[in-house]
């Protein structure tokens, strides 16, 4: 199965430079709704057969206009919801900077624990697990090769792809995913395929033939085609 990761789109947390974690009624800017009606033009010529998505309005809103346009009604799944950063859901990032714990984050992110929230390890563990979970499921459901959206949040779509790439969880602040972008993964029974990452242009429609180019070495099995500020500082 093949998952388009795609980040909601810009949020008025962006602009107010805080750490929206779970807050409740963090919606789009008019950037972000643009960026919404602009994945319109980007995904609805793909085959994409469901939309799984975080429960939090700023997900809801990005792919209401795509699920409008190919008549899909997306999936909620809390395992793919914002970090749970506790105490510090809500504060400046200017303030966070400050505090001795943020450079654990930017450092030795797998030792992170947010007070009074989750620990990134916890994050990558609930999120790898949906996205599996949901390909398994297509997979069962359709018997082939398939493309489905997870919209998500930029730290947990960055903990899925250190995943995907075999990087530990330490490198994954190495790693840019930008509000709208879109990450590509290619699932097979041995291993994954990492296809796109930050993805913000237009010309996607190379997903709809991932089952059918084949590079050298691979077997058929493994088939590949040739915000809000989050912990890096620039998004969630």
């Amino acid at each position: 199965m093949t998952v388009i990761l795609l980040r909601h789109g810009r949020s008025t947390s962006n602009t107010s430079g805080t750490l929206a974690g779970r807050s409740a009624g963090v919606d789009l800017d008019d950037r972000g709704r643009e960026q919404a009606e602009g994945l319109v033009g980007r995904l609805a010529g793909l085959d994409v057969v469901a939309i799984v998505r975080s429960p939090l309005l700023r997900c809801e809103r990005t792919v209401a206009p795509l699920a409008e346009k190919i008549d899909l009604t997306p999936t909620v799944d809390d395992a793919l919801v914002e970090v749970d950063y506790g105490q510090w859901t809500g504060r400046p990032i200017k303030e966070l900077l400050q505090e001795p714990l943020w450079k654990v984050v930017q450092q030795h992110p797998s030792a992170a624990l947010f007070p009074g929230g989750e620990g990134l390890a916890q994050v990558q563990a609930r999120s790898v697990a949906a996205v599996r979970a949901h390909d398994a499921r297509l997979a069962a459901e359709h018997g082939r090769d398939v493309l489905w959206v997870a919209c998500s949040h930029g730290d947990v779509i960055k903990s899925v792809l250190a995943d995907a790439l075999g990087a530990h969880l330490d490198a994954f602040q190495r790693i840019v995913v930008d509000p709208a972008s879109v990450s590509v993964i290619r699932y097979t029974p041995t291993r994954p395929f990492v296809l796109r990452v930050n993805d913000t242009g237009a010309d996607l429609s190379a997903l709809n033939t991932a089952a059918d180019a084949k590079p050298a070495g691979v077997g058929a099995s493994e088939a590949v085609p040739g915000g809000e500020v989050g912990t890096d500082g620039k998004g969630g």
